[in-house]
């Protein structure tokens, strides 16, 4: 039985058990043995991050050709309206590829969010908003790409759930060991 493990990654911890320059790694946080990432998460983003032994399983997460659907939060610059969001949901050209379609829709603040640290910019005259992103792809900064492409820049990123796995419960910097037999594309067997 593979050895599963849900993290709640802080702002400023990279993917990785090492610390780079300045941001720290997870040595320290997570004290199970023999679990490597499944899907990388930004130093700058937070939220749930998949650890585990079996790496035919890290390597189902991470690929995009399984298509496992990774929810995120992500607090824009700006109030988008339907139309502005709608490139998103047909697919959006970024430099370098087009994104496949997105389920996008615009959310309240997420009840119990917790606190960033350190928090975003604030500018007075300019509103944000939070939006709730749906993709099964994962390229290099790609929802925060996507959003600087229609023209409302992520401030903050928070994955809240990679396939049947989410953050919820688990406080910030905190970490749970799955226990049984699970499968994250489709739940508990």
């Amino acid at each position: 039985m593979a050895k599963i493990v849900l993290f709640n990654k802080p702002y400023g911890v990279l993917s990785q058990f090492t610390a780079e320059g300045r941001w720290r790694g997870l040595a320290g946080l997570i004290p199970v043995k023999d679990v490597y990432v499944a899907g990388r998460l930004d130093a700058d983003s937070e939220g749930l991050l998949i650890l585990t032994d079996d790496g035919r399983l890290q390597a189902r997460i991470a690929n995009p050709q399984h298509k496992l659907v990774k929810t995120y939060w992500a607090q824009v610059e700006g109030e988008p309206s339907e139309d502005d969001l709608e490139p998103l949901r047909r697919g959006v050209k970024l430099s370098d590829f087009t994104a496949r379609p997105a389920q996008v829709r615009r959310i309240a603040e997420p009840p119990g969010l917790w606190q960033r640290d350190p928090p975003i910019r604030y500018r007075a005259a300019i509103p944000t908003s939070w939006l709730e992103i749906r993709i099964a792809e994962g390229k290099n900064r790609q929802v925060r790409r996507m959003g600087a492409a229609i023209g409302y820049p992520v401030l903050r990123l928070v994955r809240a759930a990679i396939g049947a796995l989410t953050v919820d419960g688990l406080a910030l910097g905190e970490w749970r060991q799955l226990e049984g037999d699970f499968n994250v594309f489709q739940g508990k067997v």
